[in-house]
């Protein structure tokens, strides 16, 4: 029996053990998945081969320490410096990104984008910006502080603290933050968000499961919105094809993930 978790704080929220589970049960793969409540992300490492476990997905706040505690990255985790999946490949600690292909699938049905706002720096971000550049998004970073937005003006994006933002016409909106997940804050201060919320087609929040204030805003604006859930389902099929190392059929595992977000 191969044992997977989740790594995150806070992580009892999680659908992940529910989503892996039920393609684990239905395909009759012999694993389990659990949560694990890591409030020190430099233990991450430790507690991954403390416990024997086959792989692992990581949540916030640990992406950025999950890529330093891999033996080895790969694909695009490598060129974003941020690791949400993690594979124990004969003792070595192999590190993965499945977040950002897993938001394109959830924004498909949105259409064509050019213009995208990210509110956030820290790896979700990272690893969303960079994708969306990929395909020749113009995107903007908005940030409480300038300390973390270097990365993303070494890859040329316009960038703003809370200071200095002015407010642009955009495409797409999208909360990378935790504001919300566990309080009713906004992502940034409430003038700006109603601001930002008036010029835009589409918005996106990261967390899932609830409707953040952030949200909530834009449902009153009649705005088209999504949170994270198809995000989170695109994500979980790719890493759980990693996890089974490609034994189970891509369409086997997304129709028994997908039933999982019935329960």
């Amino acid at each position: 029996m191969k044992l997977f978790a989740i790594f995150g704080d806070p992580v009892a929220h999680s659908r992940s053990p529910l989503m892996h589970n039920s393609v684990f049960k239905n395909l009759h793969y012999k694993a389990c998945y659990t949560r694990i409540h890591l409030k020190d992300g430099s233990k991450l490492r430790d507690t991954f081969f403390s416990l024997s476990l086959s792989g692992a997905n990581v949540t916030v706040p640990h992406k950025e320490e999950a890529y330093r505690a891999c033996d080895e990255v790969r694909g695009f985790a490598k060129k974003v410096g941020v690791v949400n999946t993690l594979i124990n490949e004969n003792g070595k600690l192999i590190g993965y990104n499945t977040d950002a292909d897993g938001f394109m699938y959830a924004i498909k049905e949105f259409g064509n984008i050019h213009n995208i706002l990210v509110i956030g720096a820290g790896g979700t971000s990272k690893a969303l910006t960079s994708r969306f550049l990929q395909d020749n998004i113009n995107v903007t970073v908005l940030n409480r502080s300038e300390s973390r937005l270097s990365y993303f003006k070494e890859l040329a994006c316009i960038c703003h603290t809370w200071d200095s933002f002015e407010v642009n016409k955009y495409d797409l909106v999208v909360n990378t933050t935790s504001a919300g997940l566990k309080d009713t804050e906004l992502p940034a201060p409430k003038e700006m968000i109603h601001n930002i919320l008036d010029n835009t087609s589409f918005v996106a929040d990261v967390i899932y499961g609830k409707l953040t204030p952030f949200l909530s805003l834009a449902k009153e604006k009649n705005i088209t919105f999504k949170d994270g859930s198809d995000m989170l389902l695109g994500q979980g099929i790719l890493a759980n094809e990693l996890f089974v190392k490609s034994k189970l059929q891509k369409e086997d595992i997304s129709h028994y993930m997908s039933k999982s977000f019935e329960l």
